[in-house]
């Protein structure tokens, strides 16, 4: 059965709207667990525009310990020290989560949009992957589903790939949906014989994720925005259990 994170961005977002800690990110990650999802993702940015540095670190006190609910956090592993923030490395390695998503994104995009090039960037990756995995993190790289770019990610040292969704998302319900979900799945097929775990992630919702959860062996979906949505009409604990329904 495919897993379901649940990415808590957005709640940060309404939370930073205002003075204080309303919404609780750590609240409603408790809320998630409790009826079904099997992680919680958030993506620390350094311009701290939704979730902030204490948020990972109160949330991985409450996700780490508890058996089969993992937490990741995904972002730029480049990311340097700015303010509060220590750097992206530095955060992760300081709150041990059980899988590191590295994602190619700069403070400029409005959202992650793009996977690696690991055509430039595989001989700075490879020792950051390292590092991570000799500190008991998974380490997954974010990436388009570019046949030679996942070759290239069992290379650097990849233990998972997170399948940029993006394109497929917003082919839905035109005819260049088909040719795109079939270029995601042959780009898990490789994946999976190349020994690597395939994730899959960005505007997934409960209108594509079902034909998106055929692939075979995807083994989790990160999903915040169209979780948020959903959430503000049914209630998390609904949205919970409507995704969960569709991953089996």
């Amino acid at each position: 059965m495919t897993a379901l994170s649940i990415n808590l961005n957005k709640v940060a977002l309404i939370r930073n709207s205002r003075e204080g800690n309303y919404p609780d990110v750590v609240r409603y990650a408790q809320l998630c667990m409790d009826h079904g999802a099997d992680g919680i993702t958030v993506h620390p940015r350094p311009d701290q525009r939704h979730i902030r540095p204490d948020d990972v670190r109160r949330l991985a006190a409450l996700v780490n310990p508890v058996a089969g609910i993992e937490f990741n956090v995904e972002g730029n592993p480049f990311a340097p020290a700015m303010g509060s923030y220590p750097g992206f490395l530095e955060l992760v390695e300081e709150t041990q989560p059980d899988q590191c998503t590295l994602v190619p994104d700069g403070d400029d995009q409005l959202t992650s949009d793009h996977g690696f090039d690991l055509t430039h960037s595989a001989d700075a990756l490879q020792p950051i992957i390292q590092r991570l995995q000799d500190r008991g993190m998974r380490v997954s790289l974010f990436m388009d589903p570019d046949l030679e770019q996942i070759k290239l990610a069992k290379q650097v040292g990849a233990d998972r790939i997170e399948l940029y969704t993006g394109p497929y998302a917003a082919a839905w319900g035109t005819e260049q949906l088909e040719p795109l979900f079939q270029q995601h799945f042959a780009a898990a097929m490789l994946a999976t014989e190349l020994g690597m775990g395939v994730n899959a992630g960005h505007d997934l919702n409960l209108l594509n994720l079902g034909k998106f959860a055929t692939i075979p062996d995807l083994l989790e979906v990160s999903i915040g925005h169209a979780f948020t949505v959903d959430s503000l009409e049914m209630g998390m604990a609904s949205a919970v259990r409507a995704y969960k329904a569709l991953l089996g």
